[in-house]
């Protein structure tokens, strides 16, 4: 009698700890604080990873702001990161952050430059996963070509590492409205206008709206992500700016822990088991943010 008695209280008590709301997801819009030390096991494999990088703008400028109806409504519906910051300024160096894991000693802007470090792209193609980048505007790819119209060369980072074939250099015109047929990881990287460097809030925030919404939309029913990042803020101390995940994987929230672009690139290469590119090595993945 006491054995069935004893028996039926543990199973009780492992009804009752499965039910609790630890056991759980958090409820969508509730603010998430950090979890405990990450795990490569802990960050979903997308199917699809999409990652637009807008430019010179504070968060302030863009979560909640009037002329960014469309970029707010991404962030209330998906994950915002209340404390992410850019690298360092001027642009560049937060692009090569962001691909490879290092500035590569990039203080400035210039161009032409070349690097043989490892990078996102190469880590990809050694798994036997896929990477390309989309630039608007982009000509005939050549990489010795700077500046032509409002394509940069500054902003596309894959562009000065010669190891990686010219075919993961992509014009924006080549982006598939078959989603499904999207490389593993993409970069998408608006013109000089489109990404709000030249231009205002408002054509910056349209933009997206228009190119990329189709893919935020499916991706949150076809296991995919959509990453918004800022290159840098608009020279406020601190270099505060605004990332945003959407998706399927996605669980909705703002999150306050410190995110950078190095720990955005570590999160893509532990979704797909790959090694840490520079100072990726030394972040932990974004883990909180995912649904279970």
């Amino acid at each position: 009698m006491k054995d069935r008695r004893f028996r039926r209280a543990l199973l009780l008590a492992a009804t009752l700890l499965a039910a609790s709301p630890a056991a759980g997801c958090g409820d969508g819009g509730a603010t998430h604080a950090a979890g405990p030390h990450p795990t490569a096991a802990s960050v979903p494999q997308p199917a699809h990873v999409v990652v637009v990088v807008l430019e010179n703008k504070s968060d302030r400028q863009i979560v909640g702001a009037r002329d960014a109806p469309y970029l707010t409504s991404l962030a209330r519906s998906g994950a915002l990161f209340t404390n992410s910051y850019a690298v360092r300024h001027p642009s560049q160096p937060n692009y090569l952050a962001l691909f490879s894991g290092s500035t590569q000693g990039l203080t400035d802007d210039s161009c032409p430059h070349t690097y043989t470090a490892p990078n996102l792209a190469s880590e990809l193609s050694a798994a036997g996963l896929t990477f390309a980048g989309f630039a608007e505007a982009l000509p005939a790819f050549d990489r010795t070509a700077c500046v032509t119209g409002n394509y940069a060369r500054k902003h596309v980072p894959w562009a000065d590492f010669p190891d990686l074939p010219d075919a993961v250099s992509r014009s924006f015109a080549d982006f598939p409205s078959d989603y499904s047929a999207l490389p593993t990881v993409s970069f998408v990287i608006p013109d000089m206008c489109d990404d709000m460097h030249n231009c205002p809030v408002k054509t910056g925030d349209a933009w997206v709206r228009e190119n990329l919404d189709g893919y935020a939309q499916w991706a949150r029913t076809h296991d995919s992500l959509l990453i918004v990042t800022f290159d840098e803020n608009d020279n406020r101390p601190g270099n505060k700016i605004a990332t945003i995940f959407a998706g399927g994987p996605v669980k909705p929230g703002t999150y306050p822990e410190k995110v950078d672009h190095y720990r955005v690139l570590r999160t893509i290469e532990d979704a797909y088991g790959l090694p840490h590119a520079g100072e990726s090595a030394a972040r932990s993945p974004i883990t909180d943010a995912w649904r279970t």
